[in-house]
């Protein structure tokens, strides 16, 4: 197989992934590591990955990834994530769901339940809980942004800061070693910072594949969440940062 054809097929398992090991991809073609050194060097020209120890992951940047590519990647381990942080979610309570595909996953799982409050600046997620009718479903004003769907600006910020919310479920699109949620529109970041005010209880949701990523912008610490649902286990060191923050971190299993 030509490196015209495992490039893209490469690109799109670091997409699915997160990351990509040289040993892996070479089992995968069938190649040579040193064939496999040379395709991710080659992506790593061209601005596509950045190389690391033993492997790449996908490129450092300052804009996100697609909104229908980040759908595709890794639905099965936000699916089961979605329903470990749904089954914990009780009925008769008021809910925030921020903008992201983990927190779609999550409305999906919420079609059963009953007598909720569920505030938005999603509307993919008032789309989805349109189909509960036991669900009464807010949603903030602000800027739309048509990329994915999510309302952000000032004026999302200021609806939500007239609620107290017994629930906040957030996403974000990257998770630094020192165990800082990240994300890339300065204008989200604001508006997720006044859902972590206005909660009392917030669980950030996020695969394994945030933890290869990164982006600009900080939105707060693990240590001002109480509880993250994941499917693979968080790097070490941030693993017992948030044993001594009491962030509780749950793994789901796919």
């Amino acid at each position: 197989m030509s490196q015209s054809f495992r490039h893209p097929e490469i690109l799109e398992i670091a997409r699915r992934e997160g990351k990509v090991s040289v040993e892996g991809l070479a089992q995968h073609f069938g190649v040579t590591l040193q064939t496999i050194r040379r395709d991710l060097t080659d992506l790593a020209e061209a601005g596509q990955l950045d190389r690391v120890h033993g492997g790449a992951v996908l490129a450092s940047g300052t804009s996100n990834i697609g909104y229908e590519e980040r759908r595709s990647m890794n639905p099965g381990g936000k699916s089961a994530i979605a329903r470990a942080c749904a089954a914990e979610i009780p009925d008769n309570i008021s809910l925030f769901l921020n903008i992201g595909t983990s927190t779609e996953a999550v409305a999906r799982e919420l079609l059963h339940h009953r007598n909720l409050m569920v505030v938005t600046n999603n509307m993919n997620v008032a789309n989805i809980l349109a189909a509960n009718h036991d669900c009464e479903v807010i949603v903030t004003g602000g800027q739309l942004r048509r990329s994915d769907g999510g309302l952000v600006g000032t004026l999302a910020a200021e609806t939500i800061r007239r609620f107290k919310f017994d629930l906040a479920v957030i996403g974000c699109s990257a998770l630094d070693p020192d165990g800082d949620m990240l994300d890339y529109d300065i204008q989200e970041i604001s508006v997720s910072q006044a859902i972590l005010r206005q909660s009392r209880r917030t669980v950030l949701v996020a695969d394994h594949s945030k933890f290869t990523r990164t982006a600009p912008a900080k939105i707060a610490s693990l240590s001002d969440v109480d509880a993250f649902y994941t499917d693979l286990a968080p790097p070490s060191e941030v693993l017992e940062a948030c044993k001594g923050w009491g962030t509780e971190v749950i793994l789901a299993e796919n």
